[in-house]
């Protein structure tokens, strides 16, 4: 069951509000804003919020993002980079959870049970991996473990061509 959520617009300033009309208006996955500094992500899943949390720091840590799909590990990444505030067009309850116990404010458009896989046939493998933490820094390691073994998988399928 989908639920729909707060107004994005009764908690974001001015420019948050253009984090989100980039995300709609680029169709990228993800826009972090912090200051005056705007940049769009276009990865599915975890991948560009990991990269940032280890190689720039500096732009999750009292950032907003504005992002199209946030589930748990999504979450768990944003919290341990400290951000101040999210809108996502969908989030689901176990990320919400998450994000508003870390004090984050968190705007979104629908709220789902969990994420869907790409497959459309079952959980996020990350939502998965990530579904019996009881923290944000729980989740670290499951989701380094799972970057690891996708690149590894992406690394033999192009070795293999």
């Amino acid at each position: 069951m989908n639920e729909t959520m707060i107004d994005p617009s009764s908690i974001l300033t001015d420019a948050d509000r253009q984090a989100v009309e980039r995300l709609y208006a680029e169709g990228c996955s993800c826009v972090i804003r912090n200051g005056s500094t705007f940049r769009s992500f276009h990865e599915r899943g975890v991948s560009d919020l990991w990269r940032l949390l280890h190689e720039e720091p500096e732009l999750l840590r009292g950032g907003f993002i504005a992002d199209k799909v946030v589930g748990k590990g999504a979450a768990a990444l944003m919290a341990v980079g400290g951000i101040r505030g999210v809108f996502a067009r969908t989030i689901s309850r176990p990320a919400l959870e998450l994000l508003r116990g870390a004090g984050i404010p968190v705007s979104c458009e629908c709220l789902v049970p969990h994420i869907i896989n790409r497959a459309g046939d079952g959980i996020c493998p990350v939502e998965r991996l990530c579904a019996d933490a009881r923290t944000a820094e729980e989740c670290l390691p499951r989701i380094g473990e799972f970057i690891r073994q996708m690149k590894e998988r992406q690394a033999q399928t192009q070795k293999d061509e």
